[in-house]
């Protein structure tokens, strides 16, 4: 998402003031991510909308009475962003600036800052009134100020405006209301009376893997915004492919417009975490940076972001993790990933509470969507953008040796415990592609889940034996059993092995187990994809279905372990020997559930991205062979979690000291690339 360029002077030059957030207005402003920014409203009426907005009159400073509904429209017919980027709400009509990206995250700067009040400074002409807002933790909406305009030549109108109020949640925004002529917003900011008004610097570090494109049009961007080269240090691009960076068409406009401040640096694949890890130690290193920003190669970042994420940093009460919240690339209206916390008995990532995944805000509102205005607490933030500040990876390190997977999770759970707390920013925000389009518990990467997730449980879960962790591994395993996963299966148990082994081999794996992963699962039928469904032999049974009865989902606990047993129980069997020939069915991925695969003998199943399908069978003997491994292997990781946590927590500092890294870094000759 291009900025239109920003006056980075005017932002960080004032002496005793500091704008943390600039109200974007954008003339070309494509329209499915319009409702993130500026929208219509329609009126004052009845509704049935979470949130209740105060009366239209314009008296007095602070109305708490409820009132009635008001809705967002798109801006046709209410107004317009003009070709030198200011909003004109048209006569008799309304704009809302109470969105996404330009409403005023109050409760936050009130939880993590020291400031007791915000300024709005607006610049603008015509004819009407600013009416300004704010909500409250429950979604309640209550008029703070009204403003009235009447100037044929721009004004500033400046607001002072206490965060009292937000200790539990809520948000400041403004509506701009024209009269009988247009009222013009030039621009509007929001800042704070401070003395720490010159800007972290900055080192953006990115970590590609066979994504030239996505990350060449990312670094295009990055170049277009003078504010964000003000502060940037360096972007260091950490190439771990095979299709090079620097071997697409665009790359070289990129680095003529990045100049000094791009850096590629080429190793072999150490995932996430080595490429970010080699980021963190480039950029501490560097020793001019106050903070290392990691952005996923794959993602659009709204450029604004990066800026408030910085003075949000800068402004804290103690070095914080900022992360940014997650888009989806596909439908950008979309919020992906709000915020995200562990759940510490069964150690699982999951969408913070109260919080929910996949919000798409063209059809609901920031102010009509109540949940959106409590303030949420995360454990950790996702690496899609992260901002972590050098005295943080100075104090804990870098990431654990994890290759992907809970590397960003244990990172800020180690944080926290160090006394870092992590902030997922609202109005901080990239576009990327959501988990809805992967299943990367089912490929290669199911190692890396389980794995990492024991490892991670080991070291930081509060619980006696990691809770129910163990357990929940069990049955995972279990799961992939009953489903023909043997591939996927096969690979778990390598990872339960590994972590029995101790942590002394994490960073020698690092760069040998991807390869040897996708050995074993090359010999199972779950592991072997192809790309159409002609590729595979045409379904077949000997018998219909009984008396034509679909596969019914357990919705019950009762219902679930019964089911469970029944499909467990019937791996024990002979497979039908038509199975053997023939597929008996296809199964889109999307109805690929264990309680389903359970009752078949052979299936087609396709891909989570749609581009390829595998042939599950059922193997009896396989079966039985990984369910006696699985037990002995869950019963030894239990009975011996004391004594191999103990040994983890001892190994963390060496396993993320910049000087193990480095040693894993210059090891790479001796590597393949993945």
């Amino acid at each position: 998402m291009t900025n239109a360029p920003a006056d980075h002077e005017e932002r960080t030059g004032q002496d005793g003031f500091r704008i943390v957030q600039r109200v974007l207005m954008r003339p070309d402003q494509e329209l499915d991510v319009q409702a993130l920014y500026l929208g219509g409203v329609s009126g004052f009426g009845g509704g049935d909308s979470e949130t209740r907005q105060s009366g239209t009159d314009h008296e007095g400073d602070e109305d708490d009475s409820a009132g009635s509904y008001e809705a967002d429209r798109g801006m046709t017919g209410f107004g317009r962003v003009n070709a030198v980027g200011h909003a004109v709400a048209e006569p008799a009509k309304r704009l809302t600036f109470g969105t996404y990206f330009n409403a005023f995250p109050a409760s936050y700067w009130r939880r993590w800052t020291e400031f007791e009040s915000v300024r709005l400074t607006m610049r603008v002409r015509g004819r009407g009134s600013i009416v300004v807002y704010r909500s409250t933790s429950k979604g309640h909406v209550l008029r703070a100020r009204s403003i009235n305009v009447d100037a044929d030549v721009t004004e500033t109108k400046v607001v002072d405006l206490e965060l009292k109020p937000f200790i539990d949640g809520g948000w400041y925004w403004f509506d701009l209301e024209a009269g009988d002529e247009e009222l013009v917003l030039e621009s509007a900011d929001w800042g704070f009376e401070t003395e720490r008004t010159t800007p972290g610097r900055l080192t953006i570090g990115i970590t590609t893997f066979n994504r030239p494109q996505f990350c060449v049009d990312q670094l295009l961007n990055l170049s277009t915004d003078p504010a964000v080269l003000e502060i940037l240090d360096e972007v260091i691009v950490v190439d771990q492919g095979t299709q090079q960076v620097e071997d697409n068409a665009d790359f070289a406009r990129a680095a003529k417009a990045l100049g000094s401040k791009l850096r590629v640096i080429k190793q072999a694949n150490l995932g996430g975490s080595g490429g970010f890890s080699r980021a963190m130690n480039e950029g501490v290193e560097r020793g001019t940076s106050d903070y290392v920003l990691l952005l996923d190669d794959d993602v659009v970042c709204e450029l604004e972001g990066i800026l408030r994420a910085v003075a949000f940093a800068d402004l804290n009460k103690t070095p914080t993790i900022v992360g940014g919240q997650m888009f989806s690339l596909y439908d950008r209206s979309v919020m992906h990933a709000y915020g995200e916390t562990l759940a510490a008995w069964k150690w699982f990532w999951g969408p913070a509470p109260s919080t929910v995944h996949g919000h798409n805000f063209a059809q609901r509102s920031l102010r009509s969507t109540s949940w959106l205005h409590r303030r949420v607490d995360v454990d950790f933030n996702g690496w899609w953008m992260c901002l972590i500040p050098t005295s943080v990876i100075k104090e804990i390190g870098l990431s654990m040796p994890m290759f992907i997977k809970w590397d960003d999770a244990e990172f800020g759970v180690r944080a926290r415990a160090a006394g870092f707390p992590t902030v997922t920013m609202p109005g901080v925000a990239v576009w990327h592609v959501p988990w809805t389009e992967k299943d990367d518990t089912l490929d290669w990467q199911a190692y890396f889940h389980e794995r990492n997730r024991l490892v991670s449980g080991l070291l930081h879960s509060p619980y006696d034996r990691g809770g129910r962790l163990v357990m929940e591994s069990f049955e995972n395993h279990a799961k992939r059993m009953v489903s023909m996963q043997y591939g996927t299966g096969e690979t778990i148990l390598l990872a339960l092995e590994d972590v029995l082994a101790g942590p002394e081999r994490m960073h020698r794996d690092m760069t040998y187990r991807v390869k040897e992963i996708r050995e074993i699962r090359a010999r199972y039928g779950d592991g072997v994809a192809k790309p159409g469904l002609d590729d595979f032999p045409a379904p077949r049974r000997k018998k219909p279905p009984r008396r034509g009865r679909a596969v019914v989902s357990p919705t019950t606990t009762v219902g679930k372990v019964k089911t469970a047993a029944v499909g467990l129980l019937r791996q024990v069997r002979p497979v039908r020997e038509l199975a053997h020939e023939h597929p008996e069915t296809i199964i889109p991925h999307v109805d690929q559930r264990w309680w389903r695969l359970a009752q078949l003998d052979s299936a087609i199943v396709s891909s989570a991205d749609g581009m390829t399908a595998a042939w599950y069978r059922r193997q009896p003997a396989e079966f039985r062979s990984q369910m006696v491994r699985s037990a002995k292997l869950h019963a030894r990781l239990r009975q011996e979690w004391p004594a191999l946590a103990e040994r983890y927590r001892e190994a963390l500092p060496e396993l993320t000291s910049p000087e193990t890294w480095k040693q894993t870094f210059e090891g790479l000759e001796d590597t393949y690339r993945d």
